[in-house]
């Protein structure tokens, strides 16, 4: 088919098409992790530009204890298809490639990026603007935790959650690591992983719930307010590791200023016996007001 002049010829060759035929990748890299590649591609059907995911299953021995957590990865992956908020960035399709022991998985693409790079292409950021981006941070948290089958993302930091610069709206993305729990409280995992900086310190007793999200989102929080990623003054992971089983802060935290922001973070911070849900932090003074205004931000942005 030709459209308005253009030929096959013209068009940017797809480097792979899905089983379905409809979501074609492109050879760009949007972005690139430990285990997953995340490139440019296109929903045929609908005409829109997506993101697929690309996760080598093998490289997430390194990460798990066996065979049976990269099926539970896949299964969780493709759970979270069902998942519908306006926080949670959508899942379409997911399919394993069985000749390349690959999961791919198709999700919307978000332009702007994640809110790490954001942050530091647009430093001047009011704190109006911060608490807009936690409080749909702390909702997409919610919708997982509270949900009848209750999902730990466990990996929750700035480069996992993504914005739509023309809009603000936000969304939790990179579910890579995410677990099911069951519908029951006092649920518990059993295994260490994620991003050292953000990881709670019950996440190194390899014993813990839903909650250790909360305390990565406080250290989203600490993020976003210092434009610096917390334990920045560690050469290591192991240093890492030390400071938080000791309990020892991050130094970032000695740079914000605002009293309210620093009792905000020191909430999300606090022990697991004692640390809020993200339906609880939601409901904090902290928030008064936002929830207005972005649920107008997302009904401008369905207009």
């Amino acid at each position: 088919m030709v459209v308005s002049g253009t030929t096959d010829a013209d068009r940017e060759p797809f480097a792979e098409v899905d089983p379905t035929g409809r979501y074609g990748r492109y050879a760009e890299l949007l972005g690139c992790g430990a285990v997953k590649k995340v490139y440019r591609a296109f929903d045929q059907e609908e005409g829109i530009e997506v993101a697929w995911n690309q996760v080598k299953l093998g490289k997430l021995t390194h990460h798990h204890s066996g065979p049976d957590d990269l099926t539970r990865v896949y299964n969780e992956v493709k759970l979270l298809k069902k998942f519908r908020s306006d926080h949670i960035i959508a899942l379409y399709h997911v399919w394993k490639d069985e000749e390349r022991n690959v999961l791919n998985f198709i999700t919307e693409a978000f332009t702007s990026g994640d809110l790490r790079k954001y942050t530091r292409k647009h430093r001047h950021v009011s704190l109006k603007a911060l608490k807009k981006w936690c409080w749909q941070i702390l909702k997409g948290l919610e919708y997982l935790h509270t949900n009848e089958l209750c999902v730990i993302h466990r990996d929750l930091n700035c480069s996992n959650v993504f914005i739509n610069g023309n809009t603000g709206l936000v969304k939790i993305g990179d579910f890579g690591l995410a677990a099911a729990v069951g519908n029951t409280k006092n649920h518990e995992a059993h295994s260490m992983l994620g991003t050292p900086e953000f990881m709670a310190p019950e996440v190194y007793a390899e014993s813990y719930n839903e909650l250790v999200d909360v305390y990565s989102f406080g250290m989203c929080v600490l993020e976003l307010v210092t434009v610096e990623v917390p334990y920045s003054e560690c050469v290591n992971p192991a240093q890492v590791y030390r400071k938080v089983v000791s309990g020892i802060r991050p130094q970032g935290l000695d740079k914000v200023r605002d009293a309210g922001v620093r009792g905000f973070i020191d909430k999300c911070l606090a022990e697991a016996g004692v640390r809020p849900s993200a339906s609880d932090l939601l409901k904090d003074p902290f928030f008064e007001g936002v929830e207005e205004q972005v649920t107008e931000g997302i009904q401008m942005a369905r207009c």
